[in-house]
């Protein structure tokens, strides 16, 4: 099983924002001032979901992780596969940085027609529920 990460979004309202932003094909790439030390599980089919308004909403899978600079100065770069993948909306408290996520915390793949046409609203109160 890969290991992953997750990352607040911040600033980001909405999946589209960064669907948009990988439309142009090109790896996005995150910078970190912390590089994973498990950065190989990572690289080995993980991927990073991102936390957009306290949901859980989609996903990016990781293609490579890699430190530039020494010292004080150096930050952690990892690129992104330009494809947004959208999962099943999971609750998620504010932190700092980024964190592992194992991959049973992860939540599903909406991988059903339609089923990312909700809105975020309904998505969130059908999940509180347990009804999703």
């Amino acid at each position: 099983m890969p290991l992953h990460i997750i990352k607040l979004c911040v600033g980001v309202s909405d999946v589209e924002w960064l669907e948009r932003r990988a439309a142009n094909g090109k790896p996005l790439v995150v910078h970190t001032r912390m590089t994973p030390k498990r950065a190989a599980e990572i690289e080995d089919g993980g991927s990073l979901y991102w936390v957009i308004k306290g949901t859980v909403a989609c996903r990016q899978p990781v293609l490579d992780i890699s430190t530039l600079g020494e010292g004080k100065t150096s930050r952690c770069e990892i690129r992104l596969e330009p494809t947004v993948i959208r999962t099943a909306p999971l609750a998620r408290r504010p932190f700092q940085g980024w964190r592992y996520f194992e991959h049973r915390d992860c939540p599903a793949d909406l991988t059903s027609a339609g089923a990312t046409d909700l809105p975020p609203e309904l998505v969130r109160e059908l999940r509180e529920l347990g009804a999703w």
